[in-house]
């Protein structure tokens, strides 16, 4: 006959077998139970030092398994936006295609479609039969999109001509400049994108090659992050000429609407004096919409467009919108998900030198800041 103390070896026993077993079938309980988690369960997590911000994993909170609603049902404000035109419809395919197979079937993110000329009922139709989502096709203001009255079409033209003779990629195009402009100013005041408070940007003819089974737009929004993107580059110099003097000018003038906390290092390597051309590559952007639609980057912007930079030379989105970011944010809310940046990629035929290459500055969306 077993004593008292016996049975309570035995139901330990008992309990201490089945908690490997299920620890070893079962990753999400692993994590929960191990010793590591108990600890910060107990006594708080702090960062290691010694641990770089890329290695520091998820949350398990924000992961989705089984294709089932978003993480403890939530979700956040959010949109997926694609300013495409009627000729891009295969592309727009390909990428929704891509986009829903290996993550918005299971968050359900709804979609946001942009043009400046009306949406096809070709377009709508086939467009609406990939996704479960809502989707909102919207049309851009003129106004919005066109090259101002108030620029000079003889300069602009004479900018042109020479960027078409030096190479540049783009550089001949008034479509193009209209769009940067555009992406760098415009995009988030248009109607439908209104009642959001963050967006995904993805474009034509991109590829996700992994599953996304986690909740970026929540870790923006739990983690007060305002600005994600997966690569750096380096801008093609012949494009900006003139962006960092306009820059520093509008810093001097308006010192009170930079940030305190700011990631000035990143763009500049010696205290601001010059730029270094580096740029969060905007093709692929997780952002705020708030950061956009703050006085201090709508005055920046207003800046920027009355010195005519995105026609006399060929300002692009890119580059004001890094260093919108840089300027307005704190370092911190600015992020990368190095998961995220292994899984796009968007073919692009380009000149040689056109582009630029990686930039060493590549910041290395989780919980990584600048």
């Amino acid at each position: 006959m077993m004593t008292p103390m016996r049975y309570v070896v035995v139901v330990l026993a008992l309990i201490i077998s089945l908690h490997y077993l299920v620890s070893f079938t079962s990753d999400s309980y692993g994590r929960v139970t191990s010793l590591e988690s108990l600890k910060k369960a107990v006594v708080g997590s702090k960062p290691d030092p010694n641990v770089p911000p890329y290695k520091v994993p998820v949350s398990d909170e924000y992961y989705v398994h089984k294709n089932t609603t978003s993480p403890l049902g939530r979700k956040a404000n959010a949109a997926i936006v694609m300013l495409a035109r009627n000729s891009d419809l295969n592309g727009v395919i390909i990428s929704m295609k891509q986009m829903e197979d290996r993550f918005n079937k299971k968050f359900q993110y709804p979609y946001v479609f942009l043009n400046e000329q009306p949406f096809e009922d070709k377009f709508v139709q086939r467009v609406s039969e990939l996704t479960d989502a809502k989707v909102q096709f919207g049309l851009i203001p003129n106004e919005h999109w066109v090259q101002p009255a108030e620029i000079d079409e003889e300069k602009a033209t004479e900018s042109r001509n020479k960027m078409i003779k030096d190479n540049v990629i783009y550089g001949g195009s008034v479509p193009y400049r209209n769009m940067c402009r555009f992406n760098s100013g415009f995009f988030y005041r248009h109607e439908l994108l209104k009642p959001f408070q963050y967006y995904w940007r993805v474009e034509p003819d991109v590829k996700f090659f992994c599953d996304i089974d986690y909740d970026p737009f929540l870790i923006m929004q739990d983690q007060n992050k305002l600005y994600g993107f997966t690569i750096s580059l380096y801008e093609y110099e012949a494009t900006i000429p003139t962006l960092w003097s306009a820059v520093k000018e509008f810093i001097h003038e308006n010192p009170e609407l930079i940030s305190p906390d700011n990631a000035m290092s990143f763009l500049s390597d010696d205290g601001g004096e010059t730029y270094n051309r580096c740029h969060f590559w905007s093709n692929f952007e997780i952002a705020s919409l708030d950061l956009w639609r703050s006085p201090a980057y709508s005055k920046f912007f207003d800046f920027l467009d009355k010195k005519g930079g995105f026609y006399y030379e060929r300002w692009g989105d890119a580059p004001v919108h890094s260093i919108g970011a840089a300027l307005f944010a704190k370092k911190e809310q600015i992020v990368t998900d190095t998961s995220l940046s292994n899984t796009v990629l968007k073919e692009m035929h380009t000149k040689e030198g056109s582009v630029g290459v990686i930039s060493p500055k590549i910041l290395t969306m989780k919980v990584t800041h600048v």
